[in-house]
């Protein structure tokens, strides 16, 4: 699979579609060949798909050899958005994760290199938003490590952070809020940050690539229509005229949940409608 790459001297943006994770039972026959060995999941799955979540890094600390070993399984252009530590965002006063936070950023994600993607700080459905807590957290959150500009993606689940104060919190540090396709959780489309992220949670096993057909189809007009500068708030049905563009910007959208079996067979189905 050819990986999309954005260009410096042309600023077009990348779409990336991936899953979450790559090691999953039902996978096994329907996903990856019956035969392919265990160890070689993610060399087959970084080949079919253009980005994965890992899920891995936010339970437990992976060793610096680990992120270098990933780097060197996948493809030039792939990329890999990590979500962060839960030692730094499950905690009742955030402004006191620096340690935590400092422990995951300096921990090896630096050995991914350019296929480092967003880093996803997730907090739990019961964190209600704090202005002074929040922004205070927010400022922990560096700009780079070893060199390499790092993304921040916020991913807030509680109906409180739908509010204004929030949202100038985010862009004044400029980091995405994930719009979360969901039942369960707010999906809040303001842009915050100069690229967005998204998480698809609404596959079903009603439809073999987890989504009907003109859902994907709507879907893949969002996605081309966001990279083309469109603000998240605005999302074109299929075959419907894309909104108005504004400065292109990188799009990662990953099927995490719902009929998780049904997930790979969606992003494929998403990245051949791209």
């Amino acid at each position: 699979m050819q990986h999309p790459q954005p260009s410096p001297e042309t600023g077009v943006p990348a779409i990336r579609v991936g899953i979450g994770g790559w090691t999953y039972a039902p996978w096994r026959g329907a996903f990856y060949p019956k035969t392919l060995p265990h160890a070689r999941e993610l060399e087959y799955a970084s080949r079919q798909l253009t980005a994965i979540e890992i899920n891995g890094t936010y339970y437990s600390t992976q060793k610096p050899a680990t992120f270098a070993k990933w780097r060197d399984e996948t493809p030039e252009g792939f990329v890999f958005s990590l979500k962060a530590s839960r030692y730094a965002t499950n905690r009742r006063e955030l402004a006191g994760a620096k340690d935590s936070v400092d422990r995951f950023v300096r921990g090896g994600i630096a050995e991914l290199g350019p296929k480092l993607g967003p880093i996803v700080w997730q907090f739990a459905p019961t964190k209600v938003f704090n202005a002074e807590d929040f922004g205070a957290f927010l400022e922990l959150l560096p700009d780079e490590v070893d060199g390499l500009a790092l993304r921040h993606v916020l991913d807030v689940r509680h109906p409180s952070f739908a509010c204004e104060e929030y949202l100038k919190l985010a862009r004044r540090h400029r980091a995405a809020t994930v719009y979360t396709d969901s039942e369960d959780y707010p999906s809040m489309a303001d842009r915050t940050a100069g690229f967005v992220y998204a998480r698809l949670m609404r596959a079903s096993t009603a439809f073999k690539a987890g989504y009907a057909p003109k859902a994907l189809d709507a879907w893949a007009d969002r996605l081309r229509a966001w990279a083309g500068g469109a603000d998240p708030a605005d999302l074109p049905l299929a075959g419907a005229p894309a909104p108005a563009a504004g400065r292109p910007q990188d799009v990662y959208a990953f099927f995490i949940n719902g009929a998780k079996e049904r997930a790979p067979a969606a992003a494929r189905a998403l990245i051949q409608r791209l």
